[in-house]
C-alpha cells in the first residue's frame, strides 16, 4: 500500500510530546494528468500546537479569552473551538505561509486563498501562486480537528497543520514549467542544478521542445463505478511520461438513453526526442482496449 500523504505521523509525533515539528516524505497521488500533477511527488507537512498563553500572549486582556467552548460546528470553525481562538490561530497560520513563499520567491508574487475541504483540518484553506498564467495550488492547510489532537495526549492545545509538494515550489523557485522534468535523466536538465553552492540562483534554461502528438478518445461510460481519476490513472500507467496532458474536451448524455458519453484529449511529447505517430498509436490503442477492458467502457473508436 503506497500512502497517499504523510498525515498519518502527526498523531505519533503528537503523542510523542512535539508541539511543533516538521515531516517530509514521497506521496502517491491518482490525480489529473497536466504539467502540474505527477503520480509521486515529495510532499513536507507542518504541525503547531499552542496553549492558551502562547496563542493569546500577545492580546491585550488575552488572559479572560479561552480555547474551547461547545457551540455547533460551522463552516468558520469546529465546534469545540472558539470564535477567538480560530481567527488568530488563522491569522497565524496564513502568515507564516505568507512569510514562507515571500521569503522564498521574493515580494512580486500573486497570492490567493481558496477554501476547501480536508478529513484532517476545519477550516480548511488552498494557497494559491499565479505562474505562467495559471493559478497553481501549492498547499493545503487549516486548523487541526481537535479530536485528533485529544487522542494524541495533547489536550488544551490546539493547533494549525499544513501539507506542501516540494516539486511545486521548486517549479515556481526555478521557473520549471513541467513537473516530469524532475524525473529526467537529460543531462541538459541536470546540469543546470549542479551548483557549487546551494544557495546560489539558478534559473531553469528550457532547451528545445519537442513536438506533442495530440489523440483523442471518446467511449459510452458504464452505469456505475467509474470516475475521471480511475481514466486518468489508466492512461498514466500505460502511456508513463510520454503523457503531458489529458484534458476533458467534452461531454455528452444521449437524450434517449441517458448515456454519458466523454471525450478526452490526450496529448503526447516524450521529454528527450521526437515521438513518431506510429509508436503514439500503439500507446494510443493498449489506451482503448484497456478503457474498454478494465473501465468497462464502450469505446466510440
Amino acid at each position: 500500500m503506497l500512502r497517499a500523504h504523510t498525515s498519518a505521523h502527526q498523531w505519533d509525533l503528537m503523542h510523542s510530546g512535539l508541539d511543533a515539528f516538521l515531516v517530509v516524505g514521497d506521496v502517491y497521488r491518482r490525480d489529473q494528468i497536466d504539467a502540474h500533477h505527477y503520480p509521486v511527488f515529495h510532499q513536507l507537512e507542518a504541525v503547531r500546537l499552542f496553549s492558551k498563553h502562547e496563542l493569546f500572549a500577545g492580546v491585550k486582556d488575552g488572559e479572560s479569552l479561552q480555547l474551547f467552548e461547545q457551540s455547533s460546528r460551522s463552516a468558520q470553525k469546529q465546534g469545540s473551538h472558539t470564535t477567538e481562538a480560530v481567527m488568530l490561530l488563522e491569522f497565524d497560520l496564513k502568515q507564516t505561509l505568507t512569510r514562507l513563499v515571500k521569503h522564498l520567491f521574493g515580494d512580486g508574487l500573486e497570492i490567493r486563498w481558496v477554501d476547501c475541504h480536508f478529513p484532517f483540518t476545519h477550516p480548511s484553506f488552498e494557497m494559491e501562486i499565479n505562474f505562467h498564467g495559471e493559478w497553481m495550488e501549492v498547499l493545503g492547510c487549516g486548523v487541526m480537528e481537535q479530536q485528533l489532537v485529544n487522542s494524541a495526549g495533547a489536550e488544551g492545545k490546539i493547533g494549525w497543520a499544513f501539507g506542501l509538494g516540494l516539486e511545486r515550489l521548486a517549479m515556481i523557485l526555478y521557473n520549471i514549467p513541467d513537473i516530469r522534468l524532475f524525473w529526467s535523466e537529460d543531462e541538459r536538465f541536470l546540469k543546470q542544478f549542479c551548483v557549487s553552492d546551494i544557495n546560489q540562483h539558478v534559473t531553469f534554461q528550457p532547451f528545445s521542445k519537442y513536438p506533442a502528438l495530440l489523440n483523442d478518445i471518446s467511449f459510452w461510460l458504464p452505469s456505475e463505478n467509474y470516475t475521471e481519476n480511475d481514466f486518468y490513472d489508466l492512461v498514466r500507467t500505460i502511456g508513463g511520461d510520454l503523457v503531458e496532458k489529458v484534458d476533458l474536451i467534452d461531454k455528452f448524455e444521449h437524450p434517449e438513453t441517458h448515456r454519458t458519453s466523454h471525450c478526452y484529449r490526450i496529448t503526447y511529447r516524450h521529454m528527450e526526442r521526437t515521438l513518431t505517430q506510429q509508436e503514439v498509436q500503439q500507446v494510443h490503442r493498449a489506451v482503448q482496449e484497456a478503457a474498454v477492458g478494465v473501465l468497462g467502457v464502450e469505446g466510440r473508436f
